[in-house]
């Protein structure tokens, strides 16, 4: 979770937390378009076998485990920073909710 100063403006805080989560998406975007390039290039590696067994060679591997786990892994950690993106709108909201309550009740 990202760290911020209680006195920095709630869009500051939003902008902040934008550029983390496009950041974050586009890592995520890139590792999962790139999941087939990745599987083929693996396969051609293996040389000349069919397709069926280069394609199950590959999925059985350590490296392909740990780039199925790295792809997930950049995944959540975009949803993350998405659900902190929501969380300062909300805050946000709440906050001018809160002061727009003070103001009428100091006009009753």
């Amino acid at each position: 979770m990202m760290q911020h100063d209680d006195n920095q403006l709630w869009s500051e805080r939003y902008r902040v937390a934008a550029e983390d989560w496009v950041e974050k998406e586009a890592s995520a975007a890139l590792l999962e378009d790139c999941k087939s390039a990745v599987l083929a290039q693996s396969m051609a590696q293996l040389g000349d076998v069919p397709v069926a067994h280069a394609e199950r060679t590959v999925k059985a591997s350590d490296q392909w485990e740990d780039y199925v786990t790295k792809t997930v892994n950049a995944r959540k950690a975009a949803n993350l920073a998405k659900v902190q993106l929501e969380y300062i709108k909300m805050k946000a909201w709440e906050e001018k909710d809160a002061n727009a309550t003070r103001r009428a009740e100091m006009n009753i």
